[in-house]
């Protein structure tokens, strides 16, 4: 059996990986467009702040490593066709041939109409940041530009995880958001200590903000909105990303939700011995049974694990996303899971969601920090929807939505959550978790 693999991030490798694991006589050959294949590109503000001093760090696993599992790497090559008649796939001027094939390509940034940027090139302290290759050219803008400020477009969660980054190097930072509010996946209650948060750190946001030019000025660059200039050594666009897919198209597969690959929750494409998997595919919502884009590192490593399993004669089924996330902003830590008030109304529930207010340990143990959780559930069958949280990086904010992802994930009420058997110690938690009191607080208030 012969698998080929395009695409050395987290959904490439995981494929090849779990082929592998299934049936090790399988000859798996990942072909990488880079020379980084298993880096975590999540990991780049961390470089970039100076969290994590070596770059190679951020490698989850060595080349030496993926080649003692048994992957054939094919690093810097680009694949540019793929002829599935012939089972053939074009890299260059070389062609590999295919019995199964994995199509890993990702995602591109998402680009806004903005003025000036063709001219600019990309270049002149001008970035996105998405690959490896992007953190390398930051880092020499930063460098070699001797940076003291940055203004960065977008207050998404690689906009303010950069925005601390940049902030705790010593730069002055400026965040654009054209949305009402930072962080747009969580809702405004909550995103309004964040941006609070960011304020007291030094960082300025300007949210309801369209940029509309960005040029160099006599002093560096400028960012032009509706409402004013900016001035900036080195300016950041992370406003997104959309699925690569043009590959994939070409060779007559059948696209879906927002131009991502269709797949079934096998990671089967229309094309026969094709399978795709991460940011370039459209992922099953396990609660609204249906697909939608919702590209996530951690949803990538599940999908190519199932892929790499069923090319190789497995019958993996992807159980489906919550679209459960955590971001850390300097000492805060916000983070959600399942369906917010909007999503589920439209989904047909009748959703009510209610805030609550708890300390994360006993307040008699010192160090005690508040977390606001928002908790949503259907009125009448008081069925779990989703839960958003915003508290102390210490407050252990993602295992405690971990609890409401699992949780939902199993059909329960906000009564189950309050009968839970959570652990217990002073320094750690009270006799009722947080998540147990935000629970209880939806039922006395949907009940009084």
């Amino acid at each position: 059996m012969r698998l080929l693999v395009i695409g050395g991030s987290d959904a490439g490798i995981s494929a090849g990986l779990a082929a592998r694991e299934q049936d090790p006589a399988t000859e798996v050959t990942l072909l990488v467009a880079d020379t980084y294949p298993n880096f975590s590109i999540c990991g780049i503000p961390y470089h970039v702040s100076g969290d994590v001093p070596d770059w190679r760090q951020l490698a989850h696993r060595t080349t030496a490593d993926l080649e003692a599992a048994g992957l054939n790497l094919r690093l810097n090559h680009r694949v540019t066709a793929i002829d599935p008649q012939a089972h053939t796939i074009t890299a260059a001027t070389t062609t590999f041939e295919y019995d199964k094939l994995v199509i890993g390509t990702g995602a591109v940034p998402t680009i806004p109409p903005i003025n000036g940027l063709d001219e600019l090139g990309w270049t002149d302290g001008v970035h996105v940041l998405h690959s490896m290759g992007d953190m390398f050219d930051v880092q020499n803008s930063l460098q070699q530009r001797q940076a003291r400020t940055a203004v960065i477009v977008g207050a998404g969660y690689i906009g303010l995880e950069m925005a601390e980054a940049l902030a705790t190097r010593g730069l002055q930072v400026t965040v654009l958001e054209q949305l009402d509010q930072v962080m747009p996946t969580i809702d405004a209650e909550l995103a309004t200590h964040l941006e609070q948060h960011l304020g007291e750190r030094g960082v300025t946001v300007c949210h309801s903000t369209k940029v509309h030019t960005v040029r160099t000025g006599p002093a560096g660059l400028v960012v032009e909105t509706e409402a004013g200039e900016h001035s900036a050594d080195i300016v950041l666009i992370v406003t997104g990303v959309r699925p690569d897919t043009a590959l994939a198209a070409a060779a007559g597969v059948n696209l879906g939700l927002r131009g991502a690959i269709a797949v079934d929750r096998q990671m089967r494409t229309n094309v026969p011995d094709v399978y795709a998997a991460g940011d370039c595919v459209h992922t099953y919502h396990r609660m609204l049974d249906q697909y939608v884009y919702l590209p996530l590192g951690s949803t990538a490593h599940k999908q190519g694990r199932v892929a790499g399993l069923n090319a190789v004669g497995g019958q993996a089924s992807f159980a489906g996303s919550l679209g459960t996330q955590a971001v850390k902003v300097f000492d805060l830590v916000a983070a959600g899971t399942g369906l917010r008030d909007q999503t589920a109304r439209q989904a047909g529930f009748d959703p009510v969601t209610v805030e609550t207010l708890a300390d994360d340990h006993k307040a008699y143990y010192p160090g005690s920090t508040p977390i606001r959780i928002r908790i949503t559930a259907d009125r009448v069958s008081g069925r779990l929807l989703g839960a958003q949280l915003l508290g102390h990086r210490g407050a252990e904010i993602s295992k405690r939505v971990d609890i409401y992802a699992t949780a939902i994930s199993y059909g329960a009420s906000v009564d189950d959550i309050a009968e839970l058997d959570l652990s217990y110690t002073p320094p750690l938690a009270s006799p009722w978790d947080p998540t147990q009191i935000a629970a209880t607080a939806w039922r006395r208030t949907t009940t009084s």
